[in-house]
């Protein structure tokens, strides 16, 4: 039955496989940054960015020498920023004690920040074909459909479960086409909603009686509800910012209200406002114009207009600013 279910797969592969840049070659490197910046962030989104990377940074050593700075204005817009700081770390790493060369040992991989069960697989079955199953949004569903798992995936058992599934059919040679080939399935077939059953290739070995119910999960804890305040202070062709820490360590913001002194009266209205996500939290964006005040606060900085391309700073404080500069 796998024998037949993976022919099926490749022949349907062979005809609809996407035309993606990472798949152009085998260099770890790429492969290795396409799939850190797939986590969590679809195909589309992923495209511009990755080919924009590799232009600032083609290999580990270029990245090795740039600065987190420079990796992270690379990266804005891209969100979940500890993937850029993790990509920079690893790069000199691997500079630094591996030769400039990405170790083939999938234990080598996961000592790595960032790098988990998933990429390690990843960047072991595509850049050095090891036969390795590996299991992610697409290939989970396929499988849990396939299989009509019931347990959630989102769970311990649930995920121990896929991952024995993935393995009983990754073949022994050519696992990096085979991969690809159910990755495209996931992406293009067997859809979250809606899924084209119709015209699946491996329709005959599916034992999902409804695949829109699969794969179950968890219920997701509710968004917990955020308000911050934040400060637009302005002179001349300049404009204050603050460097961030926590969250968005490394990146430049907007002077936050509670932490710098600024209090603006209860009868002022934000000149800025704006709803966005981050993890599980749904965050209010409220920005107040202030006049410009001497500097209190070393984290703090005037930056010319100019500059501002220049820097890294968070997509919805670079939306803010750009709404409000004149």
């Amino acid at each position: 039955m796998n024998a037949v279910l993976r022919r099926r797969l490749l022949a349907w592969f062979r005809k609809h496989a996407r035309a993606l840049p990472w798949r152009a070659d085998c260099d770890p490197y790429r492969i290795w940054i396409s799939e850190v910046m797939l986590q969590q962030t679809q195909v589309a989104a992923v495209l511009p960015y990755y080919q924009s990377w590799l232009r600032r940074f083609p290999n580990f050593a270029a990245l090795a020498r740039a600065s987190e700075t420079e990796a992270l204005h690379a990266w804005q817009g891209l969100g979940y920023y500890s993937r850029a700081r993790n990509l920079h770390t690893t790069a000199k790493i691997i500079v630094d004690r591996h030769r400039g060369q990405f170790p083939k040992s999938i234990e080598q991989m996961q000592l790595f920040p960032g790098v988990g069960q998933y990429t390690a697989h990843a960047v072991a079955t595509f850049a050095f074909d090891q036969s390795l199953p590996i299991v992610e949004a697409n290939t989970a569903r396929v499988l849990s459909r396939l299989f009509e798992l019931k347990l959630p995936i989102d769970s311990t058992s649930g995920r121990n479960k896929i991952w024995r599934h993935a393995a009983a059919l990754v073949p022994r040679k050519s696992a990096a086409i085979y991969n690809s080939a159910l990755l495209d399935l996931g992406a293009l077939v067997c859809l979250p909603r809606k899924p084209k059953c119709c015209i699946c290739p491996v329709k005959k070995f599916c034992r999902a009686k409804n695949p829109e119910l699969l794969p179950n999960k968890r219920a997701r804890p509710q968004a917990r509800r955020l308000v911050e305040k934040h400060a637009f202070v302005a002179r001349d062709d300049k404009i204050l910012l603050q460097s961030a820490d926590r969250r968005w360590r490394g990146m430049w913001i907007l002077p936050p209200l509670k932490l710098d002194g600024f209090k603006p009266s209860s009868s002022r209205r934000p000149v800025y406002g704006a709803v966005f996500p981050f993890t599980h939290h749904l965050i209010t964006l409220r920005v107040f114009r202030q006049r410009p005040r001497k500097l209190n606060n070393h984290s703090q900085r005037w930056f010319s207009i100019r500059e501002l391309d220049s820097i890294p700073i968070p997509s919805p404080h670079r939306r803010a600013i750009l709404d409000l500069l004149p």
